[in-house]
């Protein structure tokens, strides 16, 4: 309904009337976290954890809200979870590598990034993200290629073209290794 305050009032009252029904707790933590109230959000992801729901989709949210919070060790540990549960669905291997690339873990990021890819390859976010991990890892002719596919498919799409003039000042000024994570751009 998309009436947010709206569905808050409705979902707790549910929850009065049944405190146990975890995927009450779980749409009362998502209306939290649009309006953006995180700790009531995390509140009630907890407690629909602790009532025993184990849905993709929590644990997807759960991961972005830890992700977003910089909680990147959380957010990996719930993501896998999420990826273990929606193994058929993009969004949890494109956020389990995303939490991968801010922890660093290159080889694991490069690889969510593929699955992802590989289950729905019409990802622009998907595909410059893929392009950037690549970029870290100092696989200068990967991105370029990732990035100018991308703007050969889809011209606007600004990130892609940005870093592909970032990753044509790091050739051409000889710099060693890609420039820190924050230098490209991921999602726009």
């Amino acid at each position: 309904m998309e009436d947010y305050p709206e569905a808050i009032r409705r979902h707790r009252i549910v929850i009065n009337h049944n405190p146990t029904n975890a995927l009450a707790h779980y749409h009362l933590g998502f209306a939290y976290g649009v309006v953006g109230q995180h700790r009531q959000e995390l509140a009630e992801y907890q407690k629909a954890i602790g009532l025993g729901l184990d849905d993709w989709q929590l644990f997807l949210n759960l991961g972005l809200l830890y992700l977003e919070s910089g909680q990147t060790r959380d957010a990996t540990q719930v993501l896998r979870l999420a990826a273990l549960l929606g193994p058929e669905r993009p969004e949890t291997h494109f956020n389990l590598a995303l939490a991968y690339e801010r922890r660093g873990a290159l080889a694991q990021a490069e690889q969510e990034a593929l699955l992802s890819l590989q289950i729905d390859p019409s990802q622009p976010d998907a595909r410059n993200t893929l392009g950037a991990i690549y970029a870290e890892e100092g696989k200068y002719v990967r991105a370029s290629q990732e990035w100018k596919e991308l703007v050969g498919e889809i011209p606007n799409y600004a990130p892609a073209r940005t870093n592909l003039a970032i990753l044509q000042h790091v050739e051409s000024s000889g710099s060693k290794g890609a420039p820190d994570s924050s230098g490209f751009i991921r999602i726009p």
